[in-house]
């Protein structure tokens, strides 16, 4: 999650040496919210493949197809209430909820949630009130919980808490107070148990699991740029610089083929078009998707590909986007 609305011009790869691999997506639609914000993160059903996300009130929505629209499917907060319906006030944030990030789990059809103020949750295929899991680590609760994946073999949650210090409300301050009080954790869903993987990170923000579940890729946003994190193998344990980007990322989302999207909610001087940079398991750029249509105008948080589609959450869009390949 990043919502930052000021831009800084950093040594960046120019736009020329990345000509050959901007992709030309052959349509762009937008699926309106109904009067609603904020979608954050996109997440799909392992059963019928329908499009999930959370936005700014404090619900996640379910998408029923052209003639019905979104639908609620379930919330976080236990005090969520009327107020609540509708808002775009990060100040009712910490009574309605707030999702981030999102995925289900393949074998169960759980989705589990990573809600900003309340922590980690999982909400069965029949939607409603979700089931908090976690609310802190070592003693100390969850202030910005932000990023979440799920190793499909083993059923082990991954997920970041952004700051110990700062609410997501106060995600600026993150970036520029220097802050590295950040983490990254895992749950595990036979134990019940949470560990800390990772502590004094600036701005651990989205996570994904490698294809064979042996690495994780973390977007430090503060620093621009995405760690590698060992999970097996003789560098077990060990932090890595993956990928040096510019501007600021936000999420980042494996596709079928094994290659990672990292959204860019705001760029540099040199790639100002530039919304989202797929990379391989080596760290190389393999696409490039640049806003050729001139349609996202807030800053993105997700490239999400699904069926030959991209598919765009953002902060504060009124709607997701859709780039059809």
């Amino acid at each position: 999650m990043l919502a930052i609305f000021f831009i800084f011009f950093f040594p960046s790869l120019s736009l020329s040496l990345l000509s050959d691999i901007i992709i030309e997506p052959k349509s762009f639609q937008q699926l309106d919210l109904g009067g609603l914000a904020g979608p954050e993160s996109i997440a799909f059903d392992p059963l019928n493949h329908d499009p999930y996300t959370g936005v700014s009130d404090g619900r996640v929505l379910k998408w029923q197809g052209a003639a019905r629209g979104w639908i609620e499917f379930a919330v976080t907060s236990p005090r969520r209430n009327e107020e609540c319906n509708g808002h775009d006030n990060p100040w009712l944030e910490d009574m309605c909820g707030r999702p981030l990030g999102m995925q289900f789990s393949k074998a169960t059809g759980d989705l589990y949630i990573a809600d900003a103020y309340y922590g980690l949750f999982v909400v069965r295929p029949t939607g409603g009130l979700a089931n908090q899991l976690a609310s802190g680590a070592q003693g100390i609760p969850f202030r910005f919980t932000n990023g979440l994946d799920i190793d499909q073999a083993t059923g082990i949650v991954y997920f970041t808490d952004s700051s110990m210090i700062f609410p997501r409300r106060d995600n600026t301050l993150v970036i520029i107070s220097g802050d590295r009080t950040g983490r990254l954790l895992k749950y595990d869903p036979r134990s019940k148990e949470v560990t800390v993987l990772l502590e004094g990170l600036a701005f651990p923000n989205g996570v994904s699991i490698s294809n064979d579940s042996t690495f994780l890729l973390i977007v430090e946003t503060t620093t621009q740029r995405i760690l590698r994190f060992w999970l097996q193998g003789s560098k077990a344990g060990a932090l890595e610089v993956f990928a040096q980007l510019s501007g600021y990322p936000d999420n980042i989302k494996r596709n079928l083929r094994g290659e990672f999207w990292v959204a860019i909610a705001i760029g540099s001087e040199s790639i100002n078009d530039v919304i989202g940079i797929c990379f391989n398991e080596n760290g190389e750029i393999t696409e490039v998707l640049n806003d050729n249509f001139g349609m996202i105008t807030s800053p993105l948080s997700e490239v999400e590909e699904n069926n030959g589609s991209l598919w765009l959450g953002s902060v504060v869009a009124p709607d997701v986007g859709i780039y059809r390949l």
